[in-house]
């Protein structure tokens, strides 16, 4: 799984959220952070990327140009899971065609649920 933000500390909180496992019975997660346009869609073209989380308050490149451009450009785009400075920005991930969002601050909770919800509907078990 793909996690992207210019700040080490919102990588930090997703990947402390989601754990090494979503349930005490899945397979273990794998992590490539990024803080880094580039790296985002070289980690992508490298085809080692089954789901994404990209910080949509980023900087210089915010995570949601970014899905936009993912699901423009990948046949297959994996699925993403947007962060958010507010709820109300809803819409803006509704325009990058994104397939779930959670709000920062980071909630271990509400992230972890809206990610294994993306994946279930995606049909990839949370090992990637």
């Amino acid at each position: 799984m793909l996690v992207y933000s210019s700040d080490s500390d919102t990588r930090a909180q997703v990947i402390g959220a989601l754990g090494p496992r979503l349930d005490a019975d899945g397979p273990e997660l794998s992590y490539y952070e990024v803080a880094t346009e580039p790296m985002v869609f070289a980690q992508l073209d490298s085809g080692s990327v089954d789901a994404a989380i990209l910080d949509g308050e980023a900087s210089p490149a915010g995570g949601l140009g970014i899905a936009k451009q993912m699901k423009d450009e990948y046949d297959p785009a994996p699925p993403t899971l947007v962060l958010l400075g507010r709820a109300d920005d809803r819409w803006l991930a509704d325009w990058s065609r994104t397939e779930a969002t959670a709000v920062l601050p980071v909630d271990p909770l509400a992230l972890s649920t809206s990610f294994a919800q993306m994946l279930r509907t995606a049909g990839i078990t949370a090992g990637s």
